[in-house]
């Protein structure tokens, strides 16, 4: 498909917009996308596209606010690979797995602002699908369960108590 706007080139980018409720589609070569202003991420025309580089881009902003490099500016660094919260927001990705533990607290905002929620649920093979979101719901409950009895409230306890005991039974007795 050639560029709605020169008509030369092959078309590499795809906008969608809405606008007064109807949808429109363009069409555009990279160099009029560009020239157009409607692609303000320039990540996205870098020849190396990744999730890395998005999220890199993504967390700019951030690293503004953070303050500058020094001796114990930058906060805690991850036990097992020495990364900073700082090296994450420029490189856009974590270093290993505990990198996740160390900076928790910032990365669960950031999970629930790119996903909705900073529980990942994924896919399931078909067939397993309902007996994995009963899985799920019971984990969720019981944490609730958990919360409401450390905070003495039992009539809401009783109540968590007695859907746990609903969807264990949907499992058949093998909450496992």
């Amino acid at each position: 498909m050639l560029c709605e706007e020169c008509g030369k080139s092959q078309a590499t980018v795809h906008i969608e917009r809405i606008v007064n409720g109807r949808k429109m589609t363009m069409h555009l070569c990279r160099d009029c996308a560009q020239r157009s202003g409607l692609m303000t991420l320039g990540v996205l025309f870098q020849p190396s596209f990744s999730i890395n580089s998005l999220m890199s881009a993504f967390l700019g902003s951030q690293l503004e606010t953070m303050p500058s490099t020094g001796p114990g500016i930058e906060g805690p660094r991850c036990p097992v690979c020495g990364m900073s919260y700082r090296d994450f927001a420029r490189a856009g990705r974590l270093g290993c797995a505990r990198c996740y533990e160390v900076f928790e607290d910032r990365l669960e905002p950031l999970l629930r602002r790119i996903h909705g929620s900073d529980t990942h649920v994924g896919k399931a093979p078909v067939g397993t699908g309902e007996r994995a979101r009963i899985r799920r719901e019971l984990e969720d409950l019981r944490k609730q369960l958990s919360r409401a009895v450390s905070q003495e409230a039992y009539e809401e306890a009783a109540r968590i108590r007695d859907k746990i005991k609903e969807f264990e039974a949907q499992l058949g007795g093998n909450p496992a």
